[in-house]
């Protein structure tokens, strides 16, 4: 790949030019979510090899919200000395929270962040947009708690096609049992134009494919996969000795994201495929 994708933000459409392509073309991004990268308990060894992996696979980044915790300003129930890191203290909490953040993001290729419920919380609280300030310190796009990404292509050959990415941070407890896995029954139904939906918050990993059938606009039948994806955590809670975490019953949580790759496929409607493996 000699071109890296484009984005241009539409209210709360990213539209995504992709470089155009051709036999063997591929095409990588990074998806994660719930990071909490001022937590203490943030794994960021392994988040670092992640960004570093986009960074040499030119493969652009979506946070899909909660990239900060930030629970430790005045007033808030939750916060704890223990919770903290040390660059963090001072009047200027959440100040410090955009400007180191920005300054450990810059190297890396990201090309969107959203809102988690950490974000809107701030911001119906302490009315601040920590999304927007570390988005406009990086000069990436920023978008709401829910978006369409739609990835445009132009194929050698293959014409023009699009693939429809819709995202939604995510709500409730995710279920011990189910673990948030119902949620893709759900948005089916009313997200039809969309052939892949991301979710995150409930700190869980799993990918399901629902099959569907579908008519063209020349009343061509065909089958299609609506990929239904939620990325898990980089905050590891679980410890024996105790905490919130471990207190109230629950079990360790999944580490990491996901890769999605789109790709040349001569099988595939419009000459473009789509892949996810786990980023672990």
């Amino acid at each position: 790949m000699t071109d890296a994708p484009q984005a241009e933000l539409d209210g709360d459409v990213l539209n995504v030019k992709m470089p155009d392509g051709a036999m063997g073309w591929e095409q990588w991004f990074l998806l994660i979510s719930d990071v909490h990268w001022d937590n203490p308990h943030c794994d960021r060894k392994l988040l670092e090899k992640h960004l570093t992996q986009a960074q040499e696979r030119n493969a652009p980044i979506f946070s899909f919200g909660d990239f900060f915790c930030a629970m430790q300003g005045r007033g808030d129930p939750r916060n704890s000395k223990d919770s903290i890191r040390p660059e963090h203290t001072g009047g200027n909490y959440l100040d410090l929270l955009v400007d180191t953040a920005a300054e450990y993001l810059a190297p890396y290729p990201v090309l969107m962040l959203a809102d988690g419920n950490h974000e809107t919380s701030i911001r119906a609280k302490l009315e601040t947009d920590l999304t927007k300030r570390l988005a406009k310190a990086l000069g990436v796009n920023a978008m709401g708690y829910s978006g369409f990404i739609k990835f445009r292509f132009m194929m050698t050959g293959g014409g023009r096609s699009n693939k429809v990415l819709y995202f939604h941070h995510g709500s409730g407890g995710g279920g011990p049992v189910t673990k948030g896995v119902i949620r893709s029954n759900r948005q089916a139904v009313y997200l039809p134009d969309a052939q892949i939906v991301v979710g995150g918050h409930v700190h869980e990993s799993w990918l399901l494919v629902q099959p569907r059938v579908r008519l063209s606009n020349s009343s061509r039948v065909y089958l299609d996969n609506q990929y239904h994806l939620t990325g898990s955590t980089y905050k590891q809670e679980f410890n024996l000795a105790g905490g919130f975490h471990v207190e109230r019953g629950r079990p360790p949580k999944p580490l990491g994201g996901w890769w999605m790759r789109f790709y040349w496929d001569n099988q595939q409607h419009g000459n473009v495929g789509v892949e996810f493996t786990l980023a672990t």
